[in-house]
């Protein structure tokens, strides 16, 4: 086994070993302690120095195009939808990308314990490759621009409520004074590892679990 994947072997069994008792819902690093949050961070680092991508968005886009789900993340967004009100939970989160129109969109499912009401939160956004001043090709680099929230609601009580899907379309957030930036850090078939432009990361798993979310389903 390569010193690539046994690395990230390793940092896979760890996040599985944390996620054995959730949902499938992404793990922040304040719901863990300081010791494992850093065990994680030596890990992701030492796998990004093995990146086997160096220059993603010139020779393996076809790596990134499709549906990964967030399995691990220390970004304040991600945190915010750990604390949901009205007892709602968080389930998975995806982030579903359209590399032919660089377009992609962010979607959070939510659900309420008891089952009462279930729905998600999506975002959709463009993006473009970040042309860095020492780098003379594209590099690793994208600008993002958010473009719209949707909150949906898909089922109260058991019966579908096509009505309120979406109930909310609001104009996405960006940041006030820069643009918003994300490095690929790592990418295979299987695992993607971003750093956002604050420093947040996140790590994600390529899925197939989203049939009828497809990359046409912006607006």
């Amino acid at each position: 086994m390569t010193n690539q994947l046994l690395i990230k072997e390793k940092l896979q069994t760890k996040l599985e070993n944390i996620q054995s008792k959730s949902d499938g819902s992404p793990i922040t690093d304040l719901q863990l302690d300081k010791t494992l949050v850093a065990e994680i961070e030596q890990l992701t680092t030492e796998l990004e120095s093995v990146n086997p991508n160096l220059n993603p968005l010139l020779y393996a886009t076809s790596l990134l195009e499709g549906a990964w789900q967030l399995q691990y993340s220390t970004a304040r967004e991600i945190r915010s939808l750990a604390s949901l009100p009205f007892g709602l939970k968080l389930g998975k989160v995806y982030q579903v990308i359209d590399v032919a129109n660089k377009l992609f969109f962010n979607l959070a499912k939510v659900k309420h314990p008891l089952g009462l009401v279930s729905g998600y939160v999506k975002v959709t956004a463009s993006f473009e490759p970040a042309k860095e001043d020492l780098e003379p090709l594209q590099n690793k680099r994208i600008n993002v621009y958010f473009d719209k929230r949707y909150l949906s609601i898909e089922n109260i009580l058991g019966i579908n409520t096509p009505q309120l899907n979406p109930f909310k379309v609001v104009s996405a957030n960006n940041p006030a004074s820069r643009t918003a930036t994300l490095d690929i850090t790592y990418l295979d078939e299987t695992l993607r590892i971003g750093r956002g432009g604050d420093g947040s990361l996140f790590i994600l798993s390529k899925s197939d679990n989203l049939p009828e979310f497809t990359s046409s389903n912006q607006n």
